[in-house]
């Protein structure tokens, strides 16, 4: 049985003329004793809710998962699969993307991510666990992680984290072959990873990853332990190629003809290539059926449960029916009072609205919970032993956090946010990234989100992120005004189910802006938010605390009649996505155009032309107070009224 992963993958390898054949070759006894002994699954429901989860964090080894998928009969990965291994349009791409292959639970390759993200995927099963009950929710998270995932920073913040979390289901099983690229692990690493896990508060066992009872007997202690457990597999890479097998050369290429023919020959496998026989086929086939009991059981036992419809809501991701009432109250509040605060201030308001009518809601903070008003009052903490909580201590560990937010988004029934200062998603990045790249619904509280955050000075005030952040395709960048913006853009955050979204919110007090509810204005992306007195010749565009220095050089415009209108753009993606009439007409002829922002003027031109006036940062901070920060900067309505008039 292993033997069939082993030659798949390296007949796969061997086709494309490109790929990883080391590491399936040398994880594939290890991999065959878990999807055959211990694993629940069933390879007819790859989208059974108490499935185990499996992640391959090591996805350049990316035929390990599609040879188990293939060979445990999952029905969308037929040996053509195989065959089409890495070419444009199959879905078996070089890694493994979620969305794309049945039976692949997260899109892995960058190193360490996987892992992070596994982490996210077991506490979302003991949240969901301590809400309906084991009877529902009793399942597994399986890990393989390479030497590199281990050298990789995250692998600290997740490892750490899980410890604390004392997350018992969740079992990494670590390839540990001695091999990196390069050569030998020695000559970049020299962790004792063992010391490492148990410090961080793991059950840790090595075994040899060719021992089939050695792997059973680790297995099963694993199921056994009240931490989360690590098990180093001692392995050979490319086991099996009697010329390549335990060097740096079979990590990342084909082993070419004359060698694939040698290995076959070596492991005794006769075979043509693409051809599994019967013998190896079949208990394949019977592993990929053993969970089919499992889940008629369990289905049976969700369909007498009183929780069924709440728990089918919940794992399809779909909203209450009232999530929003009280939040729709608080909108027509907020657009009668124009209530001046931070926006930050204001996020933590509308959280108070939704967090109670929105059970899957689970929050958390890198240590910047006062900052970010990420805590609804009252609401326990995510913790051992009972994990009913729904708020997370994540600690200083942002990309973590992000990994762990996507796992919670993957494994489902959990709608994760999570809360840091606006310039440290730079640590999170990789992390926003995949999840943009799989859509996934993961909501970042970014505060603090200008020069305007004051004292703490450059190194904590973003200019260039925005840009940065609407770089990234598939990610909703909300930058709100105030209350009533802050409302609809944690609405529409909410409601998008296979987009991440990025609130940037200020830490400065603003001035309210909308005076009216009802349509959510925000959804446009941008709208016009005061029209001109006179005739119109200048536009102004603006987005959060910069919206009412728009509004005031408007009035200092119009008392020296010269018309101007001003735009709020809360959302660059959303407005993106609008008629092209609509956008052409908000942005309207005038002939000058001026946009302000406390940051950079990367992705302005989309609206003020090359040709425009931009006001805002074009170099980094500094210390000071918000109020002398815009006045040092010339980011003020006098600066926007003189470079509008300047382009008169």
């Amino acid at each position: 049985m292993a033997d069939a992963i082993r030659v798949l993958s390296m007949d796969a390898v061997e086709q494309a003329n490109s790929g990883h054949p080391g590491m399936p070759m040398g994880m594939a006894d290890v991999a065959t004793v878990l999807w055959s002994k211990f694993m629940k699954y069933d390879a007819s429901a790859t989208d059974w809710a108490d499935r185990d989860r499996f992640v391959l964090s090591a996805g350049h080894g990316s035929m390990l998962l599609y040879s188990l998928l293939h060979l445990t009969g999952v029905k969308g990965v037929p040996m053509q699969s195989l065959r089409d291994f890495r070419k444009l349009g199959s879905n078996t791409p070089g890694h493994p993307e979620y969305g794309h292959t049945p039976g692949v639970e997260t899109t892995t390759g960058p190193l360490g991510q996987g892992l992070a993200t596994a982490v996210g995927m077991a506490m979302a099963e003991r949240k969901l666990a301590a809400r309906f009950g084991a009877d529902l929710v009793d399942h597994r998270t399986w890990v393989v992680a390479g030497d590199g995932c281990l050298m990789e920073g995250i692998s600290h913040e997740a490892i750490s984290l899980a410890g604390r979390l004392k997350l018992s289901k969740l079992t990494v099983l670590w390839d540990d072959n001695d091999i990196t690229i390069d050569g030998h692990v020695g000559i970049s690493d020299a962790t004792d990873q063992i010391a490492r896990f148990k410090a961080a508060g793991w059950a840790t066992k090595r075994i040899d990853g060719h021992d089939e009872k050695d792997i059973k007997k680790a297995l099963a202690w694993a199921l056994k332990q009240d931490k989360p457990s690590l098990i180093a597999c001692k392995t050979v890479i490319g086991k099996g190629s009697p010329t390549f097998q335990g060097t740096h050369d079979v990590h990342g290429k084909a082993l070419g003809k004359d060698e694939v023919a040698k290995t076959r020959e070596n492991l005794g496998w006769p075979h043509e290539a693409f051809t599994v026989p019967d013998e190896a086929l079949k208990p394949w086939r019977k592993a990929g059926k053993r969970g089919a009991k499992d889940r008629k059981a369990w289905e049976t036992r969700l369909a007498a449960s009183p929780l069924k419809a709440d728990f089918q809501r919940a794992m399809a991701g779909e909203l209450p029916a009232h999530a929003f009432e009280a939040l729709d109250a608080f909108i027509a509040k907020a657009a009668a009072d124009k209530p001046a605060a931070a926006t930050r201030q204001h996020s933590g308001a509308v959280l108070e609205q939704i967090f109670g009518q929105i059970p899957e809601l689970v929050g958390g903070s890198a240590d910047l919970t006062g900052s970010n008003n990420t805590f609804v009052k009252n609401t326990p903490i995510f913790d051992a032993p009972d994990y009913a909580g729904r708020y997370v201590n994540y600690g200083v560990r942002e990309f973590g956090m992000g990994a762990a937010m996507n796992g919670q988004a993957l494994h489902g029934g959990v709608i994760p946010y999570g809360g840091t200062f606006l310039v440290f998603t730079d640590y999170a990045r990789p992390a926003i990234r995949l999840a943009a790249l799989m859509g996934i619904r993961v909501i970042h509280v970014g505060t603090h989100d200008s020069i305007g955050l004051g004292e703490d000075g450059p190194t904590h005030q973003p200019v260039e992120h925005l840009a940065s952040l609407r770089a990234m395709p598939n990610l909703n960048v909300f930058r709100p005004a105030d209350a009533v913006e802050t409302a609809e853009c944690w609405k529409l955050a909410l409601e998008a189910k296979s987009t991440p979204s990025v609130m940037a919110l200020s830490r400065q007090k603003t001035a309210g802006v909308r005076g009216d509810a009802g349509e959510n204005r925000s959804a446009r992306g941008a709208y016009q938010l005061m029209g001109a007195g006179h005739p119109a010749q200048v536009t102004i565009f603006a987005t959060g605390t910069e919206v009412p220095v728009a509004l005031a050089a408007r009035d200092l415009l119009e008392a020296d009649g010269i018309g101007a209108r001003v735009v709020s753009v809360p959302c660059f993606e959303l407005f993106e996505a609008q008629p092209t009439d609509y956008q052409d007409a908000l942005i309207g002829e005038t002939p000058v155009r001026v946009a302000v922002e406390a940051g950079v003027r990367q992705g302005w031109d989309r609206f003020i032309g090359s040709d425009g006036a931009f006001v805002g940062m074009t170099g980094f901070g500094a210390s000071g107070t918000d109020k002398a920060l815009y006045e040092h900067f010339a980011i003020t309505a006098e600066a926007v009224a003189a470079a509008a008039k300047a382009k008169l």
